[in-house]
């Protein structure tokens, strides 16, 4: 009997243990239940990243230029700015008659092409000068010879014979012409040769200034002289793009010029000519 209690006394501290066990082991639904949580509230506090990523962008600030031409004419003093406003002058003018005089060499060109259509067909000087258009160079080289034609009288005008006054009234309209083709262009000249010259002084002005800024400050920091140096350097630019179109212009009009004289010399000699032959 001792022995059957010594056994059991253990089998039933055992058999209490167990259940005790089964009583606080927790099901395995309720565990599912319990890792999707943390699950859940994982996602849940992850779901509003897209939100937060679609927030709209913050517009960039624009930057200005602080050593800009535009910060030239606002800091720059009244040598500065006199400076550029000659140049833009000087600018103007120059592309002004570049187009002026591009436009009168053009009109020139197809009145003279306009000459050999109806001109030689007609039965006199006269006529033939009255079928070009009006305020053409060569209507006012067949007219002043046919004025010289009509108009040889005269006291002093009859001392000359009728040859060398039709030439001569033949030759002044081609000189007039000439002169007109050349106005302007003195102007041009006088810009492509100046222009550099006006940039540098702007350049000189400009770093002028620069060591004045180094002087006051003691030291040759950047920010003391990138500015009159900016200066300098836009106004040697500035002059350049002046001078560089003025000086092609004049040498692409000047060899314009010539091609149309050609034109007009070889009209004028052999409107001389007819004149010469016309019986009056």
């Amino acid at each position: 009997m001792s022995l059957i209690k010594i056994v059991r006394a253990p089998l039933a501290a055992a058999l209490l243990a167990l259940a005790a066990l089964a009583t606080t082991t927790v099901p395995a639904p309720a565990l599912a239940q319990a890792a999707s949580a943390p699950a859940a509230d994982a996602s849940a506090g992850t779901a509003p990243a897209p939100a937060a990523a679609a927030a709209p962008a913050v517009a960039k600030e624009e930057v200005l230029n602080p050593y800009g031409l535009e910060a030239l004419w606002k800091e720059g003093d009244f040598v500065a700015r006199g400076t550029l406003i000659i140049m833009i002058i000087m600018s103007m003018g120059s592309w002004y008659i570049i187009f002026t005089k591009l436009f009168e060499q053009q009109k020139m060109l197809k009145a003279a092409n306009a000459v050999g259509e109806g001109f030689w067909k007609a039965g006199s000087m006269k006529q033939a000068a009255n079928t070009l258009a009006d305020g053409s160079a060569f209507r006012y080289i067949a007219e002043q010879g046919v004025k010289a034609d009509e108009h040889h009288e005269g006291t002093l005008v009859e001392s000359i014979d009728r040859h060398t006054w039709i030439s001569m009234s033949v030759e002044r309209a081609v000189g007039n012409i000439q002169s007109r083709l050349q106005d302007g262009l003195a102007f041009l000249a006088t810009v492509g040769s100046t222009a550099p010259f006006v940039g540098l002084f702007g350049t000189v002005w400009g770093i002028y200034h620069a060591l004045t800024a180094i002087g006051i400050a003691g030291q040759a920091s950047i920010d003391k002289v990138a500015g009159p140096v900016g200066e300098a350097l836009i106004m040697t630019a500035f002059g350049l793009a002046v001078a560089v179109p003025a000086v092609m212009g004049y040498n692409w009009l000047i060899r314009r010029n010539k091609t149309v004289m050609e034109k007009v010399r070889t009209f004028s000699g052999d409107v001389h000519n007819v004149l010469l032959a016309t019986k009056r």
